[in-house]
């Protein structure tokens, strides 16, 4: 536990969205085991004695902080010890960020016994070489990028201490837990070539997707500013800066002579880095120091050398998307959906043979506030904003690792959680079926395929999504299996599904064509909506299977889309796998060879690639992993 005599400490009474804190303090050692508890918001790096140690501030509620506990002892020297930690306050919501107050807490010990705790003492000033205030976001979702200028650097790593000052004491008192999961492993830098350069812009090309931190070496005849963009490829030629508002650069400003330099605040999701100088430069190095959460792959070796491909870069897709949490895309976004992240778990419970991680996962979903009961778009966020459906896949997911891994005591901790979310749908049932939540607030989206994006109606209006109904009934499903897993009733549970499913057929079954509408002001028919009719329950027997017949053949549905391809396979998987297997198998090569001949080191949001979305489409994306799953249940 942190000490208690360590205090929440900021520079001044006054602080503002994207400014730098820094903090000094020294100790002296003479032998034994140092240690080191910190936490921050909104990020931190420390230093020792001038070198880099640590970084990354887990992502979490001011309602519930989390700390960081990690042995400095390879990094102490007899004698004097220099202690400098650099703390970025981002102040404004991101979709990995939940604002707090700025502050920073720490102890250091020896042997058990205080060094140094975080009190008025420490030293502190605002950072003079990263600039403060200049709040120009990346993407909404990531947050803000920054400008360094290294000729404003000086030695206060090393106590050379230029206008610091007392640090003041910051009135909280939040609970404080220990991380749940390990810190990054941050690797030496990756190699970049320059592949192009015309003027004072250079183009550099890492050679395959990767995930860390901006590190550089450039020469510069004068003092000058570079503009670093980082993308996933170079459709037009350069890296695709600019998409819509979203600017994914940072700046650099150089002095004359060699500057080096490396952020540890910020990761990149990329394969190209781009320097646009106002003047000739040289660079020795621009690259990235990979940072990976610590994995044990499990090996798995196929006969037919494709399906190795897909499960390896299926794999990896999956480590590039796990950092403090699950991401969707490490480029664009870095977001912890309900969503996404039951795929990905369900992925690495074979990849990786990991639980903590998911777990820890599924915990900090719990943690989640908002008034209406059910989850925020991406946790941890404080933005008004939500995915309805998401927070019925999120207590699948936690049935799903309650199954694989034997864990009951997640369940029985978070139970009233997601019982509070069954509780929401509950209370909205009308005629049967779950009425949609409607407002700006709620974005009814199931998946990227035409008429399941999401409605946007009047809110006036009643709108009943059969999608919706299907995921509450497979929910109540999986609350049932918790149920029973953790010794309780679960009759409450199992009559409702049959309720829900009464409701669905009744509402949504078209008798004439043997299929599920969509929803009942659009009408439309989805595979989607159709997969998840036949596991949920809804259909059962010879109605049943016509629907999988249909959705095995050359369909005239909405087709499905990558993230939501998994309840198709679920749906064939249930009834027979021996007789669906080979049909499985050929869709997953139909889908990801075209993406590995195009020279993909990872899988895609979408099998448009780039140019989806307006251009603004992951080339790395966590849903797409799905093929290690399949792989593994077909017994491949």
């Amino acid at each position: 536990n942190m000490n208690i005599n360590s205090k929440w400490i900021w520079v001044d009474n006054a602080p503002s969205a994207d400014t730098y804190g820094e903090f000094y303090s020294s100790f002296d050692y003479e032998g034994g085991k140092v240690e080191m508890n910190i936490s921050a918001d909104s990020n931190y790096v420390l230093f020792l004695n001038g070198k880099f140690v640590e970084s990354d501030q887990y992502p979490d509620f001011p309602y519930d902080k989390v700390y960081d506990t990690f042995d400095i002892t390879k990094h102490c020297q007899k004698g004097k010890n220099h202690l400098a930690i650099l703390v970025w306050y981002y102040g404004e919501y991101n979709f990995s960020y939940y604002p707090g107050k700025a502050a920073l807490r720490f102890d250091v010990t020896c042997d058990g016994k205080l060094l140094l705790a975080s009190d008025e003492k420490i030293l502190s000033r605002y950072s003079r070489a990263y600039e403060n205030g200049r709040q120009k976001k990346i993407t909404s979702q990531l947050g803000f990028g920054f400008h360094y200028d290294a000729t404003k650097e000086d030695n206060w790593q090393t106590g050379e201490l230029d206008g610091f000052s007392d640090s003041v004491t910051v009135e909280q008192t939040p609970p404080m837990r220990a991380r749940g999961v390990k810190k990054l492993n941050v690797f030496p830098r990756v190699a970049a070539k320059v592949i192009k350069s015309e003027g004072n812009r250079y183009l550099l090309d890492i050679g395959f997707e990767e995930v860390g931190y901006l590190t550089l070496k450039i020469k510069s005849k004068t003092m000058q500013k570079l503009t670093i963009s980082y993308g996933e490829h170079i459709l037009d030629g350069w890296v695709r800066r600019i998409i819509g508002a979203r600017d994914f650069s940072v700046e650099v400003t150089v002095g004359e002579g060699i500057t080096e330099y490396t952020n540890y605040l910020r990761r990149f999701g990329l394969r190209y880095l781009e320097i646009e100088a106002e003047d000739g430069i040289e660079i020795e190095y621009a690259s990235v120091l990979p940072c990976t959460y610590p994995l044990n792959k499990l090996p798995k070796h196929f006969d037919k050398e494709l399906h190795q491909k897909i499960y390896d870069v299926s794999t990896r897709t999956l480590e590039l998307c796990m950092h403090d949490h699950y991401e969707d895309c490490p480029w664009r976004e870095q977001g912890l959906y309900a969503m996404d992240s039951r795929n990905q778990m369900l992925c690495g419970y074979y990849a990786f043979g990991e639980y903590a991680f998911p777990r820890d996962n599924l915990y900090l979903f719990s943690k989640d506030s908002r008034e209406d009961g059910i989850l925020t778009i991406c946790t941890p966020s404080s933005r008004d904003f939500t995915i309805p459906s998401f927070s019925l896949h999120y207590i699948m997911a936690v049935h799903e690792y309650t199954c694989h891994s034997g864990d009951l005591t997640l369940a029985s901790e978070i139970l009233p959680r997601l019982e509070k979310i069954v509780s929401v749908f509950e209370g909205r049932i009308e005629n049967g079926v779950v009425k949609n939540l409607i407002g700006e607030a709620y974005w009814n989206f199931y998946e990227w395929s035409e008429g399941l994006k999401g409605t946007g109606a009047d809110s006036a209006t009643i709108l009943f999504d059969a999608p919706l109904n299907c995921l509450f009934s497979m929910a109540l499903q999986a609350m049932s299996g918790l149920c029973k897993k953790l010794g309780q009733s679960a009759e409450r549970y199992e009559t409702l599904t049959k309720e829900i499913n009464q409701g669905i057929r009744a509402t949504f079954f078209d008798r004439e064509k043997g299929l599920y509408i969509n929803n009942t002001y659009r009408g439309g028919y989805s595979e989607l909506t159709n997969s998840l009719a036949v596991l949920c329950g809804a259909s059962v027997g010879d109605e049943a299977e016509s629907i999988r017949k249909i959705l095995a053949s050359d369909n005239d549905l909405t087709k499905i889309s990558l993230s939501m391809l998994c309840f198709k396979f679920d749906a064939l998987i249930a009834a027979d796998k021996e007789k669906y297997k080979d049909y499985i198998i050929k869709t997953i090569e139909e889908k990801y060879v075209p993406m590995l001949e195009f020279g993909a080191t990872s899988f895609w949001e979408t099998e448009k690639g780039a140019n989806d979305f307006g251009s603004g489409a992951s080339l790395c994306h966590g849903w797409s992993a799905l093929p290690i799953y399949y792989f593994h249940i077909l017994g491949l």
